[in-house]
């Protein structure tokens, strides 16, 4: 992925007046992750007093959320910015899907295979990666993990898969 920005031509489906449509439209998401954060804190029991309720932090962040969403919102009004990136979905999609690999398989397979199957998975999030690397840097991460968890931590982890314990 390049930093620099390309010269060509710029259709714009944004109006004139937003002068950096990045800025703008990521203050609007803020802004919206906001609104929904102080909506679902709504029924959470506030502040009295000077004793926190379960709601007071939620929506201490939601609030601060949307003043800075607003402000990156307005500055995108403001000044001249980049036109909206290109959205690469590679990434975060592998990634994503390697957490839910390793939710799904870590009960029936263990710590030691659901994790070095989680590292393969979100190491295609990435045309440039270099597959002999990535298992060894997987074998690595495996072995430090399955010494972390149940032995350093002594969380109750079973480490290898239920049909080869039994």
């Amino acid at each position: 992925m390049s930093d620099t920005p390309s010269h060509g031509p710029v259709n714009s489906i944004m109006p004139k007046w937003i002068r950096c449509p990045q800025d703008f439209v990521g203050g609007l998401a803020l802004v919206a992750i906001a609104a929904f954060a102080l909506w679902a804190s709504s029924d959470l029991q506030g502040m009295r007093g000077f004793s926190f309720g379960a709601g007071t932090a939620p929506r201490m962040f939601g609030i601060l959320l949307l003043l800075l969403g607003a402000g990156i919102s307005v500055m995108g009004l403001m000044f001249e910015g980049p036109q909206i990136a290109k959205y690469h979905w590679r990434g975060p999609f592998f990634v994503s899907l390697s957490i839910l690999v390793f939710a799904v398989a870590i009960r029936p397979l263990g710590l030691v295979v659901s994790a070095f199957v989680a590292f393969l998975v979100a190491g295609m999030g990435t045309p440039e990666t270099r597959w002999k690397e990535t298992i060894i840097v997987g074998i690595c991460l495996t072995i430090g993990c399955s010494l972390l968890f149940p032995y350093a931590l002594g969380l109750p982890l079973q480490l290898f898969p239920r049909f080869l314990i039994q």
